[in-house]
């Protein structure tokens, strides 16, 4: 039996890349920190026929991170594909400029996007190493791609997200491990001051598919919208 552990996962993005995979035969091991919200997505994906589990972690909480995926690993029988894209709580996250920002406003950030990131890979990469296949995928904003001074901490850490997931696919070339980075220059639902053009979550999930099954060369892809 397949798997994917989806960190981060929540009623949109998340939940569709669990119906995209999960449709397909994998078990999904949700993680992120509010038990009550995995619990309602298991009892939604559960009820159209999907095999999913709840494992509550906050990304900034690395031991307890780690110990999620190793627990999904040991109930679904391994993790052969990690999705990483947590979200801070709106309102709850402090955004500065690059010109405001204080080295913590940008640690915070690091530590959430990248630190995180980097923790939950080490999670699963030793047995995807020994099983010479597995698929890792991480997700971030447009303000990767294209720096915006409102969210300048939050956007210098997903760059560094995006140019550390392009770098360990190089790493992991001919590894039979994919890596790639997602950078979604659209907003799923609602408008945002980016400006970006709306999308709906099913439109986007395809993306994560196609990159584990088809396109395991790509580094990089970026939905427009």
């Amino acid at each position: 039996m397949t798997s994917i552990a989806i960190v981060g996962a929540g009623p949109q993005l998340g939940l569709a890349i669990a119906r995209t995979f999960g449709t397909q035969g994998f078990d999904v091991a949700l993680i992120s920190r509010n038990r009550d919200n995995l619990d309602d997505l298991v009892d939604t994906l559960s009820a159209e026929g999907i095999t999913a589990g709840a494992f509550p972690a906050d990304v900034l909480d690395r031991d307890t991170l780690t110990q999620a995926l190793k627990n999904a690993a040991t109930q679904f029988g391994g993790i052969d594909v990690l999705e990483y894209s947590p979200l801070g709580t709106f309102g709850s996250v402090v955004l500065t400029t690059p010109a405001e920002s204080d080295p913590s406003d940008v640690q915070h950030e690091i530590e959430f996007q990248l630190y995180g990131a980097i923790a939950a890979t080490k999670a699963v990469l030793p047995a995807m190493r020994e099983a010479g296949t597995g698929t890792l995928l991480y997700t971030t904003g447009a303000g990767s791609l294209d720096p915006v001074p409102v969210v300048g901490n939050v956007n210098a850490a997903a760059a560094a997200l995006r140019n550390w997931a392009i770098n360990l696919h190089k790493e992991l070339a001919g590894t039979g491990i994919q890596v790639a980075h997602i950078g979604l220059d659209a907003t799923i639902g609602a408008p945002t001051f980016y400006g970006q053009s709306r999308a709906t979550a099913d439109q986007i999930s395809p993306i994560y598919w196609d990159l584990h099954t088809t396109h395991r060369d790509q580094a990089e892809r970026i939905f427009r919208g």
